[in-house]
């Protein structure tokens, strides 16, 4: 069955020619918002954490506290693809109302975790919830906003990466100071069940109504392994998955690097600075690198993907000079990294949106989120942690996280190659998604 086509308005922007889009778009940044400040809240206050459930001796806490984040990672990027597949098929709305309402009281409850183990559980608990809201809410964009203006509409969604992670090491940070790092839990449940309860209002747009030419039909097992076919999916998704293996590691573990690695005394301080610049420098670099790229997208057909390896390109020297150069000279170029590091945000996601048609376009989202945390974050911080753990020395007793650090560079430069080469394939993809399903 053929979907209706919308007139699209020659307005540019926010504007889509669904009611109630621009609302819809609110919301789930709203929940995009709580998600990472969700994930974020744990690094803020991982050294209390770990003092609280591990001896000062333990030569293993770093690995273990890293396990953390990958329990989490490790349920959501495996429950994606359930919920993935479900998308396709049901209510999306719906599915992010139950999402949404489980991490959130998942998340509050990590706060009355009296054991290592039980925060363990709840973090599990956590990656289930969020997996149901992963792959539904970029597919429901798409549905409400045409190809040309995507990279600018996603980038306003994709602002709650380093917002949301900025506000739970501000928050955490701040709450935990103030009371327990328990607390800093607890605040995060009742927002979320709200935002929950205001999902079950929402009118679900037409599967591929924003694609003009697209044919919406159910999707069978020919189709979903097709994905695999498309050049600029699969190199996407390689070179996202080498991002997300450096930036899981990176934000995990950077404000315990400046306190315990870099001499910087006091916790709360640094999570109020690293949260003020990853807000503004992910902040504007996640709109620019949307707007960047949607205006080069008719002069340079890769566009989406040139700008992200650009990205990576241009951050990677300036990531080596964090770890090298003295405080506070370091800050800046710490804040200049991160705004290199956002600017392939919206374009990367833009790009696998594009390229796969209406009907299977949640699961290939929740294919890309499985592989990139299987492969990227759910990984990195447990190796950081046991690079560190690896290099204890006499000399250096906490051992060298600075030596663990190095690999992430590695992995930046490898993201960069790959979306380099995806490039070529990227227009040609693009214009063969509306049509891709056709018997």
């Amino acid at each position: 069955m053929t979907s209706p086509a919308p007139a699209h308005s020659p307005s540019t922007g926010l504007h889509s020619p669904f009611p109630g889009a621009r609302a819809s778009l609110a919301l789930l940044l709203g929940i995009n918002l709580l998600n990472y400040l969700d994930r974020y809240v744990l690094s803020a206050v991982e050294p209390l954490i770990r003092a609280e459930f591990f001896a000062k001796d333990d030569a293993t806490a770093n690995t273990k506290m890293g396990l953390l984040a990958t329990a989490f990672m490790v349920t959501y990027m495996a429950a994606a693809p359930v919920f993935g597949w479900l998308a396709d098929r049901m209510r999306r709305w719906l599915l992010i109302s139950i999402g949404v309402a489980v991490w959130s009281l998942a998340s509050g409850g990590s706060g009355l975790a009296m054991s290592f183990s039980a925060l363990l559980l709840l973090r599990i608990a956590v990656g289930i919830g969020e997996a149901a809201y992963g792959p539904s809410a970029p597919a429901l964009i798409s549905d409400m906003y045409p190809v040309e203006r995507r990279g600018t509409v996603l980038s306003w969604f994709y602002v709650a990466i380093p917002v949301g992670s900025a506000l739970g090491f501000v928050l955490g940070g701040a709450v935990a100071q103030a009371f327990t790092w328990h607390w800093a839990f607890l605040i995060t449940a009742p927002p979320g069940l709200l935002l929950a309860f205001l999902c079950l209002f929402r009118k679900e747009p037409p599967r591929g109504g924003a694609d003009a030419s697209a044919q919406h039909r159910r999707a069978g097992l020919r189709d979903y392994l097709g994905l695999l076919r498309i050049p600029s999916y699969t190199l996407g998704v390689a070179g996202m998955t080498a991002f997300t293996f450096a930036l899981g590691g990176i934000s995990f573990w950077m404000p315990t690097y400046v306190h315990e690695h870099r001499g910087q005394p006091d916790l709360a301080h640094v999570n109020l600075i690293f949260g003020g610049i990853t807000v503004v420098a992910g902040l504007t670099a996640t709109l620019a690198g949307g707007w960047l790229a949607d205006r080069l997208r008719a002069r340079l057909p890769g566009s989406y993907f040139l700008v992200s390896a650009g990205g990576m390109v241009l951050g990677l020297p300036l990531f080596l000079a964090t770890l090298y150069l003295p405080f506070p000279a370091a800050w800046f170029a710490m804040a200049g990294a991160i705004f290199c590091l956002f600017l392939n945000t919206g374009p990367s996601n833009t790009a696998l949106l594009n390229v796969t048609h209406p009907s299977v376009r949640a699961t290939a989202f929740a294919l890309s989120i499985f592989v990139i945390h299987a492969l990227g974050d759910a990984i990195s911080p447990p190796i950081i942690g046991a690079i560190t753990d690896a290099t204890r020395s006499d000399a250096a007793p906490k051992g060298s996280m600075t030596t663990a650090f190095l690999v992430m560079a590695f992995m930046m430069a490898l993201s960069a190659a790959l979306w380099f080469i995806a490039a070529r394939f990227l227009e040609r993809d693009t214009q063969r998604a509306p049509t891709r399903l056709e018997p």
